[in-house]
Protein backbone atom coordinates (compact mmCIF):
# COMPACT_ATOMS: atom_id res chain seq x y z
CA UNK A 1 0.00 0.00 0.00
CA UNK A 2 1.36 3.41 -0.85
CA UNK A 3 0.49 6.64 0.86
CA UNK A 4 -1.01 8.25 -2.25
CA UNK A 5 -3.77 5.65 -2.19
CA UNK A 6 -4.45 6.25 1.50
CA UNK A 7 -4.46 10.01 1.01
CA UNK A 8 -6.85 9.77 -1.94
CA UNK A 9 -9.27 7.56 0.00
CA UNK A 10 -8.83 9.06 3.46
CA UNK A 11 -12.52 8.80 4.33
CA UNK A 12 -12.26 5.05 3.87
CA UNK A 13 -9.06 4.76 5.90
CA UNK A 14 -10.13 7.08 8.74
CA UNK A 15 -11.96 4.27 10.52
CA UNK A 16 -8.96 1.99 10.25
CA UNK A 17 -6.71 4.71 11.65
CA UNK A 18 -9.17 5.26 14.52
CA UNK A 19 -9.10 1.53 15.28
CA UNK A 20 -5.29 1.49 15.23
CA UNK A 21 -4.82 4.64 17.30
CA UNK A 22 -7.80 5.03 19.61
CA UNK A 23 -6.43 8.17 21.24
CA UNK A 24 -6.93 10.10 17.99
CA UNK A 25 -10.22 11.94 18.03
CA UNK A 26 -12.61 12.33 15.13
CA UNK A 27 -11.50 15.97 14.99
CA UNK A 28 -7.86 14.84 14.74
CA UNK A 29 -8.74 12.53 11.86
CA UNK A 30 -10.65 15.30 10.08
CA UNK A 31 -7.70 17.68 10.40
CA UNK A 32 -5.26 15.03 9.13
CA UNK A 33 -7.18 14.80 5.83
CA UNK A 34 -4.88 12.05 4.61
CA UNK A 35 -1.63 13.96 5.13
CA UNK A 36 1.02 11.62 6.45
CA UNK A 37 3.03 14.36 8.17
CA UNK A 38 -0.09 15.52 9.98
CA UNK A 39 -0.87 11.95 11.12
CA UNK A 40 2.66 11.53 12.42
CA UNK A 41 2.43 14.85 14.27
CA UNK A 42 -0.89 13.90 15.86
CA UNK A 43 0.58 10.56 16.96
CA UNK A 44 3.48 12.41 18.55
CA UNK A 45 1.05 14.62 20.46
CA UNK A 46 -1.43 11.93 21.48
CA UNK A 47 1.02 9.15 22.34
CA UNK A 48 4.20 11.06 23.15
CA UNK A 49 6.08 9.32 20.34
CA UNK A 50 9.33 10.67 19.00
CA UNK A 51 9.35 11.51 15.30
CA UNK A 52 11.05 8.25 14.27
CA UNK A 53 8.62 6.17 16.34
CA UNK A 54 5.62 7.90 14.76
CA UNK A 55 7.04 7.23 11.28
CA UNK A 56 7.61 3.57 12.17
CA UNK A 57 4.07 3.24 13.51
CA UNK A 58 2.61 4.64 10.29
CA UNK A 59 4.83 2.38 8.17
CA UNK A 60 3.69 -0.69 10.12
CA UNK A 61 0.05 0.35 9.82
CA UNK A 62 0.38 0.77 6.07
CA UNK A 63 1.85 -2.72 5.73
CA UNK A 64 -1.08 -4.19 7.63
CA UNK A 65 -3.68 -2.70 5.30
Amino acid sequence: MDWDRIEGSWKTFKGKAKTQWGKLTDDDLDVIEGRRDELEGRLQSAYGYEKDRARTEVDSWMKSL
